[in-house]
């Protein structure tokens, strides 16, 4: 049969025709130099009006392949929560009752729909976590950056969260910083009960006042509570706490402005809503806050109750410059400790004596010399 000057196209069609009326297909194969299933193949075409070209070996379905009404439900996800990865949507999604493909898939699907930045998807590389074991062992206190609401004022959010769980206890925004520790943790440990510590950084509403106690510090010790700062210059210490501004900012205040400070109190407050309850949390195997915070059973009163020291020990009263005088020496303590009562302890390790305020440590002196050696707040 020659094939030259004709179209594959054109013979096959010739030999369907062909077919058609001839009496001895299996003849009429060999002549056309192709196989028995073949011939049927462009035969059963031809009498079905299909094109008779060679068509794609792509399958008409793909096994396994994600439906779209999830892929357009996982890019609704991410539109809603734009700072999201795959990880956290999944497992978002599956709490809501969808089933969901892999986490890989879920990361092709965002990828197809232009939904991740490259550069931005660089910056976030896994990183080694501590925690505490429980619920109120610590918590974790900041205040975010300052950043500019559209009424041109600055909102400072002051952030409490628990360590463990990652529970966040508050989000309170406020145009200063001035006055708003003390009562905002008082708000909470009403509503949650006590931590054993709160960890904070060395800002000036935090620690170091005049070389001294804080208001802050004292106030926590009256309630047995141990406030315990970070490393200057290491701000690695409360890595939890500056991962969860960074959520913030690439959750929310990426895309959003607030008004005022009435309408960041509302988005911080829905935020943290979100972010408690439907945010999974990888370093919680992927479930939310809420799932595993626990309320304190520390309960919190107001009122300050007398500390009875130990009769054993030597108890001085700091004078009203804030110094304590004992034996021969005259040392400065704090302001902030002023007509207080400090229990001084022998130290049995060394040729020192420690300092107590109520059941805690808070520094330690040379015998010989009175030098005052450190000013850390510790449990005995």
């Amino acid at each position: 049969m020659p094939w030259k000057d004709k179209t594959v196209k054109k013979l096959r069609k010739e030999f369907a025709e062909a077919a058609k009326c001839c009496s001895n297909f299996s003849s009429l194969c060999r002549e056309f130099n192709i196989t028995r299933k073949t011939g049927y193949k462009w035969l059963d075409r031809y009498e079905k009006f299909e094109e008779l070209s060679d068509q794609s070996r792509k399958p008409h379905t793909t096994a396994n392949k994600t439906p779209e009404q999830t892929e357009l439900r996982i890019v609704e996800e991410r539109s809603k929560h734009p700072g999201w990865g795959a990880k956290k949507i999944k497992y978002a999604l599956e709490n809501k009752g969808l089933k969901m493909p892999c986490v890989k898939t879920v990361n092709n699907i965002l990828n197809r729909y232009d939904c991740i930045d490259k550069e931005e998807a660089i910056k976030h590389k896994p990183f080694q976590r501590f925690e505490k074991e429980h619920c109120n062992e610590m918590w974790q206190t900041d205040f975010k950056g300052e950043f500019k609401m559209q009424d041109g004022n600055y909102c400072f959010p002051l952030d409490i969260f628990d360590d463990h769980s990652r529970f966040v206890l508050k989000i309170k925004p406020s145009t200063s910083t001035a006055n708003l520790v003390l009562p905002t943790l008082k708000e909470v440990f009403c509503e949650f009960g006590m931590p054993n510590s709160i960890l904070s950084d060395n800002g000036a509403q935090f620690a170091g006042f005049r070389q001294g106690y804080t208001q802050f510090e004292k106030w926590l010790m009256n309630h047995d509570v141990l406030p315990i700062h970070g490393r200057i210059k290491h701000p690695q210490t409360q890595g939890k706490i500056e991962r969860f501004h960074r959520a913030m900012n690439q959750e929310l205040l990426k895309y959003y402005t607030p008004l005022d400070i009435a309408d960041a109190e509302r988005v911080l407050r829905d935020w943290r809503d979100c972010y408690n309850n439907e945010r999974p949390h990888e370093a919680l195997g992927m479930k939310c806050p809420s799932e595993i915070y626990l309320p304190s059973n520390r309960v919190y009163c107001d009122k300050v109750e007398k500390y009875e020291y130990s009769e054993e020990n030597h108890v001085r009263k700091v004078n009203s410059w804030g110094y304590l005088r004992f034996n021969d020496f005259q040392v400065y303590l704090s302001e902030t400790m002023i007509n207080e009562y400090i229990d001084l302890r022998p130290n049995p390790d060394k040729d020192t004596f420690i300092a107590c305020y109520r059941n805690l440590g808070i520094g330690e002196f040379d015998v010989h010399s009175g030098k005052l050696l450190h000013r850390k707040i510790w449990r005995l």
